[in-house]
This record gives C-alpha cells, sequence and structure tokens, in this order.
C-alpha cells in the first residue's frame, strides 16, 4: 500500500470515519502476508503523526529514551535511566504499566507514597529540561491511532504480528521526540517472543523503522526465561535499583550487566564515537561515586515522592508478612518457567489481569536461585512477599511448578543473543 492509501485509511478510523470492520481486514491482511519495511515505516510514522508529536528541541544535547518489550524483574528502566542522566545525557521516556505477568515502570515508580506519573506535557518538558530525567506517564494525546488500532487487535487475534508490534513501539517512541533509541527486545519464557528468531526479526524491524525516519535506534536481545533481577513486585523492584545504584550488586549479576549493556549503548549513541570500554567506565563510576543514586532520587522527588526515604528504605511499602518456598527435593536448578513465576506475583496483587485492577505495591516474590544452582531439599527457592494470603497457596504451587529441579547438568541460558544497530549518520 502507498503511505496514501495507509494515511487515508488511518486518519480515517482515528475520525470515526472508517469502521471497524475495514481496518480488522487490515490487521489480518498484515499478519497473513505481511509488510514491506516500507509500508511499516509508513504505518509508524501516520500513526506517531495521528496526535501530538513532542519538540524537544529546547532541551540541549541529544535526547536518548529506552524502551522494553516486557518481562519479569526487568528493573532494568529504574538503574539504567539515571546512570546515564548522571553523564549529562538526557534521558526523556514515556512509560507504561503493567499488563498479565510482566510488570510495568509507572506501577514501579507509583509503588512510592506520593509519586504521581500523570503530568502535563509541560510539566514533563520542564522536568527534562531543569532535571535532565524525566520518567512519566504516556500523555492521552500521543499516538491515539495506536490506543485504538492494539484495542482492536486485542479482540480480532492479530496482536502477534511483528510489523503491527514494531509500529505500534516505535510510534510512540518516534512521537515522544527523542533524538536516539535504545530497545531491549526480551526473548524466553517470560518474554512475549518466545524464541530468539522472532525476537531478533522484532529487533531488526524496530530498528529498520527509526533509521528510515532518522532516529538512531539499537536494539539489544536479552533473555528472559528466568527472571531477570531477584525482585518481582513493585516496591522490591525499586529497592533492588536503590541496591544496584549504591553499588552493592555485583557488576557481574545478570541485572547489572544488561542494565550496562542498555546504558552503554545510549551514551554512545548520544556521544558519537565513544568507545565501549571508556562508556562502561565513566558508567560505572556513576554508581561508585554516588551521582547516578541521586538523579534517581532527583526524578522520585520531581514526581513528588521522597527519594531520601527511598534510598534509605523508609518511605517504601512493605507486606505484613515473608512466606519461604522450600524445595521439597534436591536437586539441579535445570531451568525455568519465567511467565509463571510473574502470574505467582500476580496472585498475590503484584500485577494486574485487566486493565481495572489495583495492584498492592508492597507484594511481590523475591527470588533465592538462579537456573544452575544446586539446592538441597528444605533450601529457600524463593519469599513470598503477602498481605492478602487468598491466594498465596495457589501462588506457592505455581512457584514450585516453575522451578525444575533436575539431576541433570543444565545449559545455562545466554544473558544477551545479540546487537541490531545501524548508523543512520552515514
Amino acid at each position: 500500500m502507498s503511505r496514501q492509501e495507509l494515511k487515508w485509511l488511518i486518519d480515517g478510523y482515528v475520525a470515526g470515519e472508517i469502521p471497524d470492520y475495514q481496518v480488522s481486514a487490515l490487521l489480518m491482511a498484515v499478519c497473513f502476508a505481511g509488510c514491506t519495511a516500507k509500508e511499516t515505516a509508513d504505518l509508524t510514522m501516520i500513526m506517531a503523526e495521528s496526535g501530538d508529536m513532542l519538540d524537544l528541541s529546547p532541551i540541549p544535547g541529544i535526547k536518548v529514551d529506552k524502551h522494553s518489550t516486557g518481562g519479569v524483574a526487568d528493573t532494568t528502566t529504574l538503574i539504567v535511566a539515571p546512570m546515564v542522566a548522571a553523564l549529562g545525557l538526557p534521558v526523556v521516556k514515556m512509560s507504561g504499566r503493567g499488563l498479565g505477568h510482566s510488570g510495568g515502570t509507572l506501577d514501579k515508580l507509583e509503588s512510592i507514597p506520593g509519586v504521581d506519573t500523570s503530568v502535563s506535557t509541560e510539566r514533563f518538558l520542564e522536568l527534562a529540561r531543569s532535571n535532565g530525567i524525566a520518567v512519566v506517564g504516556q500523555s492521552a494525546e500521543l499516538v491515539p491511532a495506536d490506543k485504538l488500532i492494539y484495542a482492536l487487535r486485542d479482540v480480532t487475534g492479530t496482536v502477534e504480528s511483528i510489523p503491527l508490534i514494531a509500529s505500534s513501539v516505535m510510534s510512540k517512541k518516534i512521537a515522544a521526540g527523542c533524538d536516539a533509541i535504545v530497545l531491549d527486545v526480551k526473548c524466553g519464557s517470560g518474554a512475549f517472543m518466545s524464541n530468539e528468531a522472532d525476537a531478533r526479526e522484532l529487533a531488526e524491524a524496530m530498528v529498520e523503522i527509526g533509521s528510515a525516519v532518522g532516529r538512531d535506534t539499537v536494539a539489544v536481545i536479552s533473555d528472559m526465561n528466568q527472571p531477570l533481577g531477584r525482585a518481582i513486585g513493585n516496591a522490591l523492584e525499586v529497592e533492588e535499583a536503590v541496591d544496584a545504584l549504591s553499588g552493592r550488586i555485583s557488576p557481574d549479576d545478570p541485572l547489572m550487566r544488561v542494565s550496562m549493556v542498555l546504558a552503554t549503548k545510549m551514551v554512545q549513541l548520544g556521544w558519537p564515537g565513544s568507545s565501549q570500554e571508556a562508556v562502561t567506565a565513566k558508567l560505572q563510576s556513576a554508581i561508585w561515586n554516588g551521582s547516578a543514586l541521586m538523579k534517581l532520587k532527583t526524578l522520585i522527588d520531581s514526581l513528588g515522592g521522597d527519594g531520601e526515604g527511598v534510598i534509605n528504605g523508609s518511605a517504601l511499602p512493605k507486606a505484613k508478612k515473608i512466606i519461604p518456598i522450600k524445595a521439597r527435593e534436591t536437586g539441579i536448578i535445570y531451568k525455568m518457567d519465567c511467565e509463571a513465576l510473574g502470574k505467582a506475583a500476580l496472585l498475590l496483587g503484584a500485577g494486574r489481569a485487566t486493565k481495572a485492577d489495583v495492584i498492592d505495591p508492597a507484594v511481590g516474590i523475591m527470588m533465592k536461585c538462579r537456573i544452575g544452582d544446586f539446592p538441597g531439599k528444605g533450601d529457600v527457592l524463593a519469599e513470598m512477599h503477602v498481605n492478602d494470603e487468598t491466594n498465596a497457596e495457589a501462588a506457592e504451587e505455581l512457584i514450585h511448578g516453575a522451578i525444575d529441579l533436575s539431576r541433570n547438568a543444565p545449559e545455562i541460558p545466554t544473558l544477551i543473543y545479540g546487537v541490531v544497530e545501524k548508523d543512520i549518520r552515514g
């Protein structure tokens, strides 16, 4: 389809002049036949231009954004954004909420008492300009076409289409106005893309879109066959982010390794020509000298929370009860069902099955094991942080079922499957 034909259809749908069944037919055609790279880029820009397009030019420097396709114990935004901002690069991000087993950055931030991520566009730009870091909720005026089309995809069975996924993600990133975008494309049992081939295809499609519309875009393909961090749940993940930025988590920990790769790519996009080694060293210094942690405090304070209280732990909500989940036998942890662990946290109230569900910010799961560990019978595999015990037994059984104990040596999942990038600067 030509850009003119696509624009006529999408603009007409947003205006209410074209009925659902006509757009459903287009979505079905895309699912079955795919799109050319040009069609996908055209669709992305048409959706981006269906609402407000933010102008970040008054903010000095190259503005960088980061997006994850969603996973379990994926606390990277709250680690990466302050690290990058501490080096002087503006991090300007509109985030989403979690749905199902996957957590959302806004829910994590709003687990902090007083934090309100619903700010006006003017306030968003002011925070970005004055603080060098802004992470807020998406404006209602941003990409209305995507909201309408996503709802239609949900009820017509057309969600799992790579051109439609890519255009949905990138339309929001482009409308939000950043110069450079780093994408964390998750792959595995806890990810939307369960295998590496599909994750790579999605990564390549999104990088191609970014290149086609003049945005420097890099995609990192990372593993989600087990929780990335130890914490699954909103306030628990904020606490883990504080530990990470305080230097209390080893640089060799998977959460820190993925965070460092993402942060390094963001800085390299903002500082063209900089070496990976030099950037990584500067980011590590931002942790050791405390400047990254102070950027997290600034972000929390700017949204109405008590940043100092979050850092010392006094401001975060705590669950009433901690229930240990103990191994029922001795064995090697052979594999994990990451999605099931996310669903167990959802049962405890850490997530939402529908958009109307209310989250309990204090509850969740702290993992005490990873693939390759060798627990004995009675050793603690995880801890459930619980307020309402109604679903605690069901959550416990999900956790046991998700952790596969075996006598066989496991294959430790690759943490980073690859990086997809394309230099648009020539």
